[in-house]
């Protein structure tokens, strides 16, 4: 498979950009009180889980990126591109690929409609501002 030039500094900066966006969509300041009830969690399970953090923010990264490199070789095919073309990309995108198989993967393992919502808007979130910086930033 050929892979198209893409802008590395982009797909950098927007890899940092979204997973900046997911400490604050996890964060107290938005969604991680329900969250963490939702998992079924206490604050005494996150903190000792805490050992592997460090791992997990570095993997939590490298999807980041390859999120970001993925999506930037997708828009790569499109001729002309606007802030709302890098938008309604990123939004198709994640309908179509993150969107239902997350949906789908909640259904059959019976959590909580809210839980889909609060992790799937923040790759719907994800992806369009993904899809608008790298549309925007060739």
């Amino acid at each position: 498979m050929h892979i198209p030039n893409v802008n590395y500094l982009a797909v950098l900066v927007t890899g940092i950009l979204i997973f900046m966006l997911g400490g604050l969509w996890y964060s107290p300041a938005l969604f991680a009180k329900k969250w963490i009830s939702l998992m079924g969690k206490s604050d005494e399970d996150l903190k000792a889980a805490s050992r592997s953090m460090p791992l997990d923010y570095a993997a939590v990264f490298v999807c980041a990126l390859l999120t970001a490199f993925a999506l930037a070789i997708i828009l790569n095919h499109f001729t002309e591109l606007s802030v709302l073309r890098g938008a309604e990309v990123g939004a198709v995108c994640w309908l179509g690929f993150a969107g239902a198989t997350s949906f789908g993967t909640s259904l059959f393992s019976m959590q909580p409609k809210t839980l889909w919502l609060i992790n799937s808007g923040y790759n719907l979130a994800s992806f369009v501002i993904a899809g608008i910086l790298l549309a925007v930033w060739r």
